[in-house]
């Protein structure tokens, strides 16, 4: 990111990195310690949509987007709904 978060918004920044890649994960790599950094490409879009997101829907199309349309997989709209549901609790959890 190019501006300074603030804590909260620090926070959401890591607990976003730590869930792509740890649960979002499309293309398997969470169990490869060499893969750590493969989502960060992703990471401040998603933190954007996020911080401007009224649902956690919003952020699960963008997910879902991305698998399809960057990394060309079917993808699980399960999946990227579960996943957008745990940032938004976060995000509402930290007051943001």
């Amino acid at each position: 990111m190019g501006k300074k978060l603030k804590p909260e918004q620090q926070k959401l920044y890591e607990f976003i990195d730590q869930v792509l890649f740890n649960e979002w994960d499309p293309i398997g790599v969470s169990d490869v310690p060499e893969a750590r950094d493969e989502y960060y490409g992703y990471l401040p879009q998603v933190f954007g949509k996020a911080m401007k997101a009224e649902t956690a829907r919003e952020i699960a199309e963008y997910l879902r987007l991305i698998e399809a349309e960057n990394m060309g997989l079917s993808g699980s709209n399960s999946n990227c709904m579960d996943i957008a549901k745990k940032i938004v609790q976060r995000k509402n959890e930290l007051g943001i």
